[in-house]
């Protein structure tokens, strides 16, 4: 069965001007990638190597009924805001993105209590990162237009230590580049109100997942993962976040985690292949025999930005998982129509 070290909780994932690699359970006090020194083989201004750091936080948060995506991301030449709503009975979604010239503003270096906003005519995204009191706290309000109605929603994540156990890695790219990411998955509960109308998000039937990543990403950068989470034939909770990227080395560590519970389980590298497509079947699958998934793209979700120095495509199509996903202890996890995203990121910047 899959296993890997488990390192000593750190201050942080920087020592002696060097990226560590690793895998932790618990949040870093602070992340800091410009701690690191000579990132690139020739000395660069610090303004060049600050504009090659990319970071974002990443919000996934469904009950049986509603799916909700948020995104903030800063890769330093511009950033963007990115709200998703889906109606899985009716179909009725709303869809908003901003992207923002130049970098106003910075995602936080430590998540036990920070706070980053992003604020425009229409616009209000918050996010209050406050893992010392347990809790990851997000604001919403998007105004009404004529293509969209109005959208306001304020969403707890319950975090506490006691009843989830987080995922912390940091992956390197070469010996001086490097990639961290944390996750976690959490009861939320909230209100949204939708057009008018009022939802309440019950912390016994609502997940969330909670993403935080930064990274000395390559020029051109390419990731897949895929993420879905529910609760299974007995009741529990559980989820999980997969991904392909570029680090150099996935074996020993890597940012592919299953939970049950609250309680995490380590997985192997997977190997994600479409071979019809993005828009047809997804197999997820990897060496050691503990990942057997297949995603169904059900709802196509795209955004992009095509400029002369840039290039984005995002798509993160919704849809059902189906396979058989194993725990550390070797148990075989069920997943049947799951709901879950599946997300294809292309930046060159």
């Amino acid at each position: 069965m899959y296993t890997r070290e488990i390192q000593p909780k750190r201050a942080s994932p920087i020592e002696g001007g060097k990226p560590l690699q690793g895998t932790w359970t618990d949040a870093f006090d602070e992340v800091d990638l410009m701690a690191i020194q000579r990132p690139y083989a020739w000395p660069l201004p610090r303004w060049i190597l600050d504009a090659r750091i990319k970071e974002w936080e990443s919000f996934i948060i469904q009950d049986d009924r509603f799916y909700l995506q948020a995104l903030l991301c800063n890769v330093k030449w511009y950033r963007w805001a990115q709200v998703f709503l889906y109606d899985k009975q009716t179909q009725e979604r709303l869809r908003f993105r901003k992207i923002m010239p130049l970098s106003g503003w910075r995602m936080p270096r430590t998540l036990s209590n920070s706070s980053v906003d992003s604020r425009s005519y229409g616009f209000f995204f918050r996010v209050h990162d406050w893992l010392d009191a347990g809790t990851i706290k997000v604001d919403l309000d998007i105004e009404a237009t004529r293509e969209r109605p109005s959208f306001t929603a304020h969403v707890e994540y319950d975090v506490d230590r006691t009843k989830v156990t987080p995922l912390g890695v940091n992956l390197l790219f070469t010996e001086r580049r490097c990639m961290y990411a944390y996750k976690t998955l959490a009861p939320v509960r909230g209100d949204m109100v939708f057009g008018g109308r009022h939802i309440s998000l019950d912390p016994a039937k609502t997940l969330g997942f909670f993403g935080d990543f930064k990274g000395y990403y390559p020029y051109q950068m390419q990731c897949l993962w895929g993420t879905a989470f529910g609760f299974d034939r007995e009741g529990r909770t559980f989820g999980f976040s997969l991904a392909e990227n570029q680090a150099k080395e996935t074996f020993k560590n890597n940012e592919n985690v299953l939970w049950v519970d609250g309680t995490l389980s380590y997985l192997p590298p997977v190997y994600i292949t479409m071979q019809e497509g993005d828009e047809a079947a997804w197999i997820i699958q990897d060496m050691e025999g503990m990942v057997d998934l297949v995603f169904t793209p059900q709802e196509p979700v795209q955004s992009g930005l095509n400029l002369l120095i840039t290039r984005v495509e995002f798509k993160t199509p919704l849809g059902y998982y189906n396979g058989t996903i194993l725990d550390r202890e070797g148990t075989a996890i069920p997943v049947r129509n799951l709901w879950g995203v599946g997300e294809q990121l292309y930046l060159r910047v």
